[in-house]
């Protein structure tokens, strides 16, 4: 039986009790739980804590008591028009409202892996009974993610220090999120992806799409919506806010499709690689895109890998998606055959500056060596200034997922591939050992398999 390939960041292992969100008593009921744990970002940067006893960085969790500090007033969610204030609970734009504090989103809740004990929407678990029962019911962690990016640093050390890890010495550092990636397990990877694109989708929309005016977080972060529209604000005249009506009258989280692709020959024994204008020589990568309006994703490969490199193609499969939080897309993996005799051409869109056909013996050589896949902290923050730079040019433009912006040391490499943790390393590495590609069924494989 075919199954998934769960790549980095997926399997997500939370029950997000996404029916619980507008349930205010619920939220504000769970934030001082004992159980409950916090994720801390600034500027999109997690917080990473290293001990004195392990030496290495980890995802730092805290309780709510180490946190309590900076959360501000209660109520949590369900906040009226002045701090303190709690939301009448009949008025849908106040549902898990918050107006004061540094934002928080609720994530989910991570339960015991028993069989029967995972929190259903029933008559147990839904909006409409008492949050007392409902929190004696649920088993489990419920995390939450909390964004200081506006909160004073000295408070933000003052918290740090007197958490219960800083009283035992711990040290704590807001971390380049993708040099981060190399200390998380599976768990955490997941957890960290999710939390990661909601603070960023939080802190990159504030303004309502339909008319400017600012927009405030609602349904436990899940949401936003204009502040013309709640019950306080000045009436103007004319009509109101377009959100205020129809299907779409929410701003929602909001994910990016983009395909990539790793394209093999007709005989199946060379794979299609490239390299950005802004990345050093040695790095190669599968080629990506963004999926534009009116395209299914089987054209968005066809299209992109034309654009790019000249390249028609052809017999078109899927692999495997995985989601890359910087900040918010869905990468969806293919395969793909195309022709390799035939001339590649990239000066059509002039986004690479090199690409080239690679043969499954070159691309096993590289990936036993211990630099073929190995990227260092500097090359994760020049890759992270080279996205955001190519992400200013065009929003179309090819992304190469996982390459980087290179290193100044000397490589004993003739090239270089991503690393398993984006999928463009797994797309190229199953191919490479003959695990996937066109015409070969995904078998269920750890995204770590060698």
């Amino acid at each position: 039986m075919v199954g998934n390939y769960i790549n980095f960041f997926g399997g997500s292992p939370l029950n997000r009790l996404s029916w619980l969100r507008t349930y205010q008593s619920f939220l504000n009921a769970i934030v001082p739980s004992p159980a409950t744990r916090w994720l801390v970002f600034s500027q999109g940067q997690p917080l990473m804590m290293t001990d004195s006893r392990s030496q290495k960085p980890v995802l730092a969790r805290f309780s709510t008591i180490d946190v309590r500090r900076l959360l501000g007033e209660k109520p949590f969610f369900g906040q009226g028009r002045l701090a303190g204030d709690a939301a009448p609970g009949d008025v849908l734009l106040l549902e898990g409202a918050r107006f004061h504090g540094p934002p928080i989103v609720f994530l989910g809740l991570h339960e015991p892996d028993r069989v029967g004990v995972r929190a259903l929407p029933s008559t147990e678990f839904s909006a409409k009974t008492d949050a007392s029962t409902v929190l004696a019911n649920l088993q489990g962690t419920p995390f939450f993610s909390l964004d200081v990016s506006d909160v004073e640093k000295q408070e933000i050390d003052t918290a740090l220090k007197e958490s219960e890890s800083g009283r035992t010495g711990a040290e704590f550092n807001f971390a380049e999120p993708r040099g981060a990636m190399a200390a998380f397990d599976a768990f955490d990877a997941s957890l960290f992806a999710m939390a990661r694109t909601m603070v960023d989708w939080n802190s990159r929309n504030k303004f309502c799409p339909s008319c400017g005016s600012p927009s405030y977080s609602h349904w436990a972060g899940w949401k936003r919506s204009c502040t013309s529209l709640l019950p306080w604000a000045a009436k103007k005249d004319g009509e109101p806010c377009l959100t205020a009506k129809g299907l779409h009258n929410f701003s929602h989280p909001r994910t990016d499709s983009v395909v990539i692709m790793a394209v093999v020959n007709e005989t199946n024994d060379k794979v299609l690689l490239g390299r950005n204008k802004n990345w050093p020589a040695k790095f190669y990568s599968a080629l990506a895109g963004f999926i534009e309006p009116g395209e299914s994703f089987e054209d968005a490969v066809k299209r992109e890998m034309w654009e790019e490199a000249g390249v028609r193609v052809w017999d078109v499969q899927y692999h495997s998606s995985q989601p890359w939080p910087y900040p918010a897309s869905l990468m969806v993996g293919f395969y793909a055959i195309a022709d390799s005799s035939k001339p590649l051409q990239t000066d059509l869109d002039n986004e690479l500056d090199d690409a080239r056909w690679y043969t499954r013996a070159e691309v096993l050589s590289i990936i036993e060596h211990e630099e073929g896949m190995h990227l260092s902290g500097k090359d994760y923050r020049k890759m992270a200034d080279a996205q955001d730079e190519r992400d200013h040019i065009a929003h179309n433009a090819s992304k190469p997922q996982g390459a980087s912006a290179g290193s100044e040391e000397p490589l004993e490499v003739a090239f270089r591939i991503p690393p398993l943790t984006a999928i463009a390393g797994v797309l190229v590495k199953e191919w490479a050992y003959g695990r996937a590609g066109p015409g070969i069924a995904t078998s269920m494989l750890p995204g770590s398999s060698s």
